[in-house]
């Protein structure tokens, strides 16, 4: 069931699957939303109740003034606190929500007890004139038709967002999930080394590595994993978008773990 939070007069979205389970807080990638867990939640179940925010800028969720880590780990602390969690919980983020799930994991550890990063590096170099980020320079925020905002958002983006454009109230046309202009800067404020963050956090870890990830080399992920204390790693044949390109080996490497806590 979809809720809305409002944080500092700005609305956090956010899909609460329910269920009896443990919660776990799911932190989607950049560019998408937090449907994209609804068949995670399926395969867990009744054993976890999947909590997916649209992060601040993404699908149903408002723009926000920045989009640098403590904006996001803020909100999903006041989403926690708005939730009554208390506990600490289950954290799983992907891409950019893995960067904010171990960052929120190393400033609140007592409100994280497990974690599993999805394909999200430490050491960050964004290339948004070109690379994975290239194609938002040419996308537009509106048209007044949907094709033509799929037109512009060309082959690569519109594999983003086919299944995800917002229509304007008072049907004035249609929009993107996010902001073009958002997402570079959410991708800039990325930048840096974070892996202070990475090594703060205590809790149990799971590494999700896309083999041939275009973010996370396999260098790097190794020593994630040894460097961390209790860290375990499950390795995945695709590229950075494994999760949508194999999701049966995503939800099985994450159910596995949850399973094992």
């Amino acid at each position: 069931m979809r809720h809305t939070l409002t944080i500092d007069g700005r609305a956090l979205s956010y899909l609460d699957f329910g269920g009896p389970g443990r919660p776990l807080l799911a932190l989607h990638g950049g560019m998408s939303e937090g449907l994209a867990f609804a068949g995670l939640a399926d395969v867990l179940g009744d054993g976890w109740r999947v909590i997916a925010p649209d992060q601040r800028g993404h699908g149903d969720s408002d723009r926000a003034a920045d989009y640098g880590r403590a904006g996001y780990v803020r909100d999903a602390v006041a989403l926690l606190d708005h939730l009554g969690l208390d506990e600490p919980v289950a954290v799983l983020g992907y891409s950019l929500g893995g960067i904010n799930a171990y960052q929120l994991a190393a400033a609140h550890p007592d409100r994280v007890g497990a974690l599993v990063n999805v394909d999200a590096t430490v050491e960050i170099e964004p290339d948004t004139a070109g690379g994975l980020f290239g194609f938002l320079g040419g996308m537009r925020y509106t048209a007044p038709t949907r094709e033509e905002l799929l037109a512009a958002a060309g082959p690569v983006g519109s594999q983003f967002v086919g299944q995800a454009l917002r229509p304007l109230p008072g049907g004035e046309g249609w929009r993107l999930p996010f902001h073009p202009q958002d997402m570079v800067d959410s991708a800039e404020a990325c930048r840096g080394d974070h892996w202070d963050s990475w090594l703060a956090g205590t809790c149990p870890a799971l590494l999700v590595h896309a083999t041939h990830s275009q973010t996370l080399p396999q260098e790097t992920a190794d020593a994630m994993v040894t460097r961390r204390p209790g860290t375990s790693y499950a390795p995945l044949d695709g590229d950075h978008f494994v999760p949508f390109t194999d999701p049966d080996g995503f939800h099985e490497a994450v159910r596995t773990f949850l399973a094992g806590l």
